[in-house]
């Protein structure tokens, strides 16, 4: 079966080309293929398949097996992949994409004959806690207190068609000490029905934050579409950054997100790159 290793700013993906290849059980193969010891390593595997709603439709699944409905990183390697691989027509720069989270759209960017970016319409956010979804009787996920080993964070829940817990500090998150406890108490705390996706986050300027990312299903990574969207969000809502475009930086690079309140879509560009292309034997 042949396969093609991606990353979006450190965010490393498997795809499979299901307009090729056939797969019958996504869950288990991601697990094999991730593996960093005895697979290809990776933060998880994404499926490129027909779609009977958009241009494309992406599948994708966490190095634990778990399906997510929604990845941006992926999003945009995806576009770039069929762009570039024939999936899609050479001329057409704008096309759409069915995800678990809905359709979105994504723009090719390129610089000369190259793709240089790719921007994805990320859709509304999402702040109502049964949506989210968030086990709350009452109440607001807009700077809601909650304590994690003694020590209390403001955090403000949103979902970018995953579901996201934005908790904001003072201190440069990249050396937050307790952050891998911090993220799988998050994830697995009873408040979240369906797990969640965690970013501990530090305004820098009025135009930038700092986000460090704890995915749900595969632990930290070294970047997050959507978590870099909620962040965003997140930050405007509660009045740390002043809106429009947001410079958000993760460990693995940077994105650029765009959102100008209210039921606004969130726009999301980024690079996409390729890594190496395989046949999987196993």
């Amino acid at each position: 079966m042949r396969f093609t290793k991606m990353h979006g700013i450190g965010n490393d993906y498997i795809y499979i080309n299901g307009f090729e290849e056939r797969v019958d059980d996504p869950a288990a193969l991601s697990v094999r293929m991730s593996a960093y010891h005895t697979g290809v390593g990776s933060d998880g595997l994404i499926m490129i398949l027909p779609s009977d709603k958009a241009d494309l439709r992406m599948r994708m699944f966490n190095n634990d097996g778990s399906e997510a409905r929604m990845c941006g990183n992926g999003a945009r390697c995806v576009a770039r992949y069929a762009y570039e691989r024939g999936l899609i027509g050479k001329d057409k720069t704008d096309f759409t994409l069915e995800t678990g989270g809905g359709i979105r759209r994504l723009t090719i960017i390129k610089d000369g004959d190259a793709v240089s970016m790719v921007r994805v319409d990320m859709g509304a956010p999402i702040f109502t806690p049964y949506k989210i979804p968030v086990a709350l009787d009452g109440g607001s996920v807009i700077e809601r207190a909650i304590e994690l080993v003694g020590r209390t964070f403001p955090m403000t829940c949103v979902s970018m068609g995953n579901p996201h817990a934005v908790l904001f500090i003072d201190e440069d998150p990249f050396e937050l000490k307790g952050f891998e406890a911090y993220g799988r108490m998050m994830e697995n705390h009873a408040m979240f029905p369906e797990r969640i996706n965690v970013e501990f986050v530090q305004r820098v300027s009025d135009n930038r934050i700092k986000a460090r990312v704890w995915e749900r299903g595969t632990g930290e990574t070294l970047a997050c579409g959507t978590g870099a969207c909620a962040s965003t969000v997140a930050a405007i809502r509660t009045g740390r950054v002043r809106g429009g475009e947001t410079k958000v930086s993760l460990r693995g690079g940077e994105l650029l997100i765009d959102w100008s309140g209210a039921d606004t879509p969130v726009l999301m560009t980024g690079p996409a790159e390729f890594v190496f292309d395989g046949v999987w034997l196993a």
